[in-house]
């Protein structure tokens, strides 16, 4: 756990969605080797774990890197996002300290926005079934902005809507490219790594990494109470 000391007050705070907000980027990682399984093939566990925090726009020329240009990655693209599809339509797990934090932030009148690679109709279904969506003010999602995580666009874009200065919003990830779009916005970050830890690149950035959203309400709570 890495915690520093961050003067600037927060105003705003912006979440990325899967795998900090709820529980689906294990989902998505079954649905990939079932998929794959389902086209007579199988994949190693690190391949759908390298897309994790990945723009859509990018997991095909990673597979076809991944597995070689004869494996039939459109196939498994598309058996995939059926069986995640499916299996999203029923209630998708919060993440652990998710509704403490966003209560807390409630309480202490932080306004609070999402910043997903996820596209916009997926986000909002995800959001509505995890009973999420009445803590934000809106999303900005991955099909909205042309360069994804971890360029730093969409939460400049999030920033822009806000209406705050950089400095005062603190960014919730998960990911590494998540993170490091964050930190290239400008914005505080508290990552909680999931199912990846940070890599170096990211802990050279020096930004705070706790070991869920629970701790990261304490900090928070350690702030407002030295103003």
């Amino acid at each position: 756990m890495k915690i520093n000391t961050n003067p600037n007050k927060i105003a705003a705070a912006i979440f990325d969605m899967d795998g900090l907000l709820i529980d689906s980027e294990r989902m998505a990682l079954s649905c990939w080797h079932d998929a794959a399984e389902q086209l007579g093939h199988s994949i190693a566990a690190e391949i759908p774990l390298g897309m994790i925090g990945m723009h859509s726009s990018k997991t095909e020329a990673y597979l076809h890197a991944a597995l070689g240009p004869h494996f039939p990655v459109a196939q498994l693209r598309a058996a995939t996002h059926e069986i995640y599809l499916a299996r999203s339509h029923e209630t998708i797990n919060l993440r652990p300290g998710v509704i403490e934090l966003l209560d807390f932030l409630k309480q202490h009148a932080i306004v609070c926005a999402v910043a997903t690679s996820t596209k916009r109709a997926m986000a909002n279904h995800h959001l509505s079934i995890s009973g999420l969506w009445p803590y934000f003010q809106f999303a900005v999602c991955g099909d909205e902005i042309t360069h994804p995580k971890p360029a730093p666009d969409i939460y400049l874009k999030v920033i822009g809507q806000l209406g705050v200065p950089a400095a005062n919003c603190v960014v919730f990830e998960d990911s590494n490219f998540g993170a490091q779009a964050g930190h290239a916005a400008g914005c505080r970050v508290i990552m909680v790594p999931d199912l990846l830890p940070a890599s170096a690149q990211t802990q050279a950035l020096g930004i705070e990494m706790v070991d869920s959203l629970l701790t990261a309400k304490q900090i928070l709570e350690q702030s407002q109470a030295q103003r």
